[in-house]
């Protein structure tokens, strides 16, 4: 029977209370999510099929362990709530948790009872999609274990080899699959499972493994996952959306967000506050043990033990002393950029080899904030692009291919990166063009066709940058990422420069700017960027008020 429920079962408020009553400590996203879960059952219909839940609960003595509070709560949210009969409310769950957190026991549990009879659709098959192999059998394996210890009883219901696991009554079946599998489409699961979703680059497992979706009766997603190394790829755009949801800006579409981490860095000196990235480590006092051993590694080299704060606290980090900001400060720059036409700006280029990248770009200053324009050309025969997992492909289609080309040919020829610069002449007031001596060297006769020159009797518009010149912008450059004064718009590829641009330590405790690595994570985007800053970009005037505020807005 579905009951509505204005005062929530025990099953959802026990976790709500754990959570207000600050016997731990839990992140500010906890708060968010325990509000918005309230609020959507005052605002909305909703209904909890109480029968199937205690059904699908009284499978637990079969399992080495009991659900703990969150994770019950999630499960009561993801499989027995829905907005009218038979209709979920939350399909997809995504569980963003501190390793050790149980996650692969709750996917195990949850994915045993949905191929069970105690689910009304039938032949509701399940894929747990991973990177590799030996992910994507975690949560298999568990399963199998479960049965091969019950297997007295269990055998009447269920039969089971190491690849595929079948409910007789149901014909449901649990099979794992990765992204190297020889055949990835072609089924029709109920369910599907990305397990350590950080690990994925771009969406193109992704996607195929969610084609077969929408064929069964309530199809569903979860996705549970650390944190991880790759940056601005599927993972933290999730997270992204996960926080809009929270924070009430967007629709959640049929998303749980459970997110556990730590609020700030130097929490992690705390150990009070570990549990806000692993909501079940109050259960687990050996874990804990565990964590504090591994946390005297991680203060004496922070860098070979980054994955402790990855990985158990959730939190991305770098190198503090080599990464030019924090990957929060970057994910700031994408805000919407507003119609700067008309408006001064200075320039930069940057390019290592013309059969490389090569970047050039606008700076504007408009009310208060810093809004970057740019575009870049790759040569095919780039002898790099085989190292580069950054998915330029997609960045070359996206936005009608304004931020990046493919040059087909033996390199990017100067005229390029001047022709794009004329072509900006036309709408903006470019006053300064920032660049190195090498790089004007290469572009001098394109530049000066295009009306470019550093002659005196020329157009004399072109500031030759010196490392002195770098360290000299480099305070105002981190002082505007800490402020959230850059913007890129909604620039996967500038994220991705920044992101592997490293700062280097000079004499007199001034900063200048490297590559975190040389040949697989480019900079020439950020390194086009510090050039327009040194062509005069702190010395621009903020146009608020040169032109009509009445402006459309344009994203790149």
């Amino acid at each position: 029977m579905l009951l509505s429920y204005k005062v929530l079962i025990p099953e959802l408020q026990n976790y709500i209370d754990l959570v207000r009553s600050k016997k731990i400590e839990v992140c500010k996203e906890q708060f968010q999510l325990i509000d918005y879960i309230e609020k959507c059952f005052e605002n909305e219909n909703l209904f909890i099929d109480e029968v199937q839940l205690h059904k699908y609960l009284s499978q637990q003595k079969y399992f080495p362990f009991d659900l703990i509070e969150w994770e019950v709560f999630c499960f009561t949210l993801h499989n027995c709530t829905y907005s009218s009969p038979g209709i979920l409310r939350w399909p997809d769950l995504l569980i963003f948790v501190g390793r050790g957190a149980g996650k692969n026991g709750y996917l195990s549990f949850e994915d045993f009872c949905l191929i069970g009879d105690y689910n009304p659709v039938k032949n509701y098959d399940i894929d747990i999609c991973a990177n590799a192999e030996e992910q994507a059998k975690t949560s298999f394996d568990d399963v199998w274990n479960v049965l091969e210890a019950n297997k007295k009883v269990l055998k009447n219901f269920f039969t089971w080899t190491k690849e595929l696991i079948t409910c007789i009554k149901t014909g449901s079946k649990l099979r794992f699959r990765t992204s190297n599998a020889k055949t990835k489409d072609g089924g029709r699961p109920g369910k599907v499972d990305f397990d350590e979703y950080h690990q994925y680059e771009n969406y193109s497992s992704i996607q195929v493994f969610k084609t077969g979706l929408g064929k069964k009766k309530n199809p569903r997603t979860t996705i549970t996952t650390t944190n991880g190394d790759v940056r601005d790829g599927p993972l933290d755009k999730l997270i992204i959306r996960a926080l809009d949801i929270l924070k009430g800006a967007r629709e959640d579409n049929g998303l749980i967000c459970f997110i556990s981490k730590l609020d700030d860095e130097e929490e992690v000196n705390n150990p009070k506050m570990w549990d806000k990235a692993n909501p079940s480590l109050h259960h687990f006092p050996e874990l804990f043990a565990t964590m504090k051993r591994e946390y005297v590694d991680y203060k004496d080299d922070p860098i070979s033990n980054s994955s402790f704060m990855i990985k158990r606290m959730n939190i991305a980090v770098g190198n503090i002393d080599v990464e030019v900001t924090s990957w929060e400060n970057i994910l700031a720059t994408d805000k919407e950029i507003p119609n700067l036409e008309g408006l001064t700006c200075t320039a930069g280029i940057d390019f290592a080899m013309t059969t490389d990248f090569v970047c050039a770009g606008l700076l504007f200053l408009f009310k208060g904030k810093y809004y970057w324009l740019s575009h870049t050309w790759v040569c095919k025969r780039c002898k790099d692009l085989k190292r580069i997992k950054a998915p330029l492909d997609e960045w070359a289609s996206e936005k009608g291919g304004k931020l990046l080309t493919f040059v087909d040919d033996v390199e990017v020829t100067p005229n390029l990166p001047a022709e794009w610069l004329a072509e900006q002449a036309l709408k903006y007031n470019i006053t300064t063009l920032g660049m190195d001596k090498f790089r004007f060297a290469t572009l001098k006769r394109a530049l000066k066709e295009v009306g470019f020159d550093i002659e005196k009797d020329g157009a004399n518009n072109i500031k030759i940058a010196r490392p002195s010149d770098e360290m000299f912008v480099a305070p105002t450059i981190n002082s505007l990422f800490v402020k959230h004064d850059i913007v890129y718009g909604d620039s996967p590829l500038m994220r991705w420069y920044t992101n592997n641009t490293s700062k280097k330590s000079e004499p007199h405790d001034n900063i200048s700017y490297g590559k975190i690595e040389p040949k697989s994570r480019k900079t020439d985007g950020f390194k086009a960027f510090i050039a327009a800053m040194i062509a005069g970009g702190l010395d621009l005037e903020d146009s608020e008020g040169a032109v009509e505020l009445d402006l459309d807005c344009y994203t790149y």
